[in-house]
């Protein structure tokens, strides 16, 4: 098969040696899972359980709300401790709102139904219950799979590129996924290429994986699913960057793969659409690299949704080295952790403790303008004018410039001879424009209430005059017809 070009991108030393060989092992049940509201795009789900209430594993423990949300299960049998917040996945350390869920060490599940003809379903049900098992996409992005499955079906996507890059450093866990798992990987690919009705299914993974190519291989060998090796480079396993390279088309700027007949997703996501499908099973755990210099085992771990990240730590023997930083994700584009008692959601694929040497972390100096970032963007935008353009507070021009195309994956930061952290100018200016976003649809919100209101009074006004003119008219009618009988009466007695 043709692959196209890809311009940019990087080769980051890939580390994967440290946990490639190392078989998916399954991590024991914590005491406690502290499972967030918001793992996904979208609105975060509402609880519809109360402390005290005993559930079972698989159980729907907060809803979905709204077009674009995914419900939450019980990731094990055990009793809702606490409704409240807790530290997020996330480099600010804020809390968020958590359901913390006390194990019960039985680890039943809630009867679920098992499917012998998954395809005897219609196109619309496969959707319906990927929707209701909370699948979101595992690679990262974390969108809701049943509103892509839904908008691609709507949109006539004739090609599904299934994502097997995993270009990340370290991270390791979708190699070990396609090498253990590649049948019902197969048959979660087939499924969704039936729920959207692609015609052409196609699976990239990159060239560093060959243990991965051959088992899907033969997994897919009497279907029509399509196994590809792409080259290794950073960021390979971006939705963008896999479509370029497989088909030779780009998504247009502020657009989506489905406007162009392309459906992306994870082989992660794949596997999950078949436990739920096929056994109905929800999504309440993930593959999970734990790695890193600071590792003493490196390993991938199959974790419960919820599980804290020391948890995991622990369990690969802790600390060989004193940790320089904790990354959940991959080295490139993962999200820096202060605290290893955050816990593992939908979207972490990965759990990286760090040494000094590693993240070789130097002092920023002044750009050169040598443009080593320009030539290494893979959207082919200008980091540099960018950057200096957020750093004079001017965001619209950041904007013409194409910031909203940046896909943060760090490859100019990379690069950079200056140790400049443009990622990081581009991840807070993005920040900042949708706070203003947010604050500008709150402005026309509340204008709108305003007018609205405004309305709603003038409207009452205009109903009271009228109502107080039909009882002047009226009352005057009621004197003149008094008058006229009166005069009346005065004719008849003269």
């Amino acid at each position: 098969m043709k692959l196209f070009q890809l311009r940019g991108g990087v080769h980051p030393e890939g580390r994967k040696e440290l946990s490639a060989d190392r078989p998916i092992r399954v991590l024991p049940l914590p005491k406690r899972l502290f499972v967030p509201l918001q793992q996904h795009i979208g609105a975060p789900a509402t609880p519809v359980v109360q402390v005290g209430d005993k559930v079972l594993k698989g159980q729907l423990i907060a809803a979905g709300q709204g077009m674009i949300s995914a419900p939450v299960h019980a990731p094990t049998s055990g009793v809702i401790a606490a409704l409240g917040d807790y530290p997020a996945p996330h480099p600010s350390g804020l809390s968020i709102p958590t359901i913390t869920l006390e194990t019960d060490g039985e680890d039943r599940w809630l009867e679920t139904e098992t499917l012998a003809d998954p395809f005897a379903l219609s196109a619309e049900e496969i959707s319906n219950r990927v929707g209701a098992a909370g699948i979101v996409g595992l690679g990262g992005a974390t969108f809701p799979a049943a509103v892509k499955l839904s908008l691609s079906r709507k949109n006539g996507v004739h090609t599904l590129i299934m994502n097997g890059g995993e270009c990340e450093p370290y991270l390791t866990c979708d190699d070990r996924i396609m090498r253990e798992r590649a049948a019902k990987i197969v048959e979660g690919i087939r499924l969704i290429a039936y729920s959207v009705g692609a015609k052409e299914v196609l699976v990239g993974i990159e060239d560093n994986k060959p243990e991965a190519i051959a088992a899907m291989r033969v997994a897919a060998k009497d279907s029509a699913v399509n196994v590809v090796v792409i080259p290794s480079m950073y960021p390979m396993g971006s939705e963008k960057q896999i479509i370029q390279v497989l088909t030779g088309k780009e998504i247009p700027a502020s657009g989506r793969p489905a406007d162009i007949g392309i459906l992306v997703h994870n082989v992660g996501t794949a596997f999950a659409v078949y436990e739920a499908i096929r056994y109905g099973k929800p999504l309440v755990s993930r593959l999970v690299t734990v790695s890193g210099g600071a590792i003493k085992e490196p390993c991938n771990l199959q974790v419960l949704i919820g599980t804290p990240a020391q948890e995991l730590i622990e369990f690969a023997g802790g600390y060989a080295k004193p940790p320089a930083r904790l990354v959940l994700g991959g080295t490139m584009m993962g999200q820096q952790i202060a605290n290893p008692i955050v816990p593992v959601v939908k979207g972490t694929s990965g759990v990286l403790a760090l040494t000094k040497d590693e993240i070789g972390q130097s002092e920023a100096s002044p750009c050169i303008r040598c443009s080593t970032c320009v030539r290494a963007c893979p959207v082919g935008l200008l980091p540099l004018e960018m950057a200096a353009h957020i750093r004079a507070a001017d965001l619209p021009g950041a904007v013409k410039l194409g910031l909203k195309d940046c896909i943060s994956c760090g490859s100019c930061s990379y690069v950079c001879p200056a140790h400049i952290p443009l990622v990081h100018y581009f991840n807070y200016a993005k920040g900042d424009l949708a706070t203003q976003e947010r604050g500008k649809l709150k402005q026309e919100a509340t204008k709108k209430l305003a007018d609205e209101r405004m309305a709603r009074m003038q409207r009452i006004e205009r109903e009271r005059q009228e109502a107080a003119a039909k009882r002047k008219a009226a009352r005057e009618a009621k004197e003149r017809l008094a008058k006229e009988k009166q005069a009346e009466q005065v004719t008849e007695a003269v």
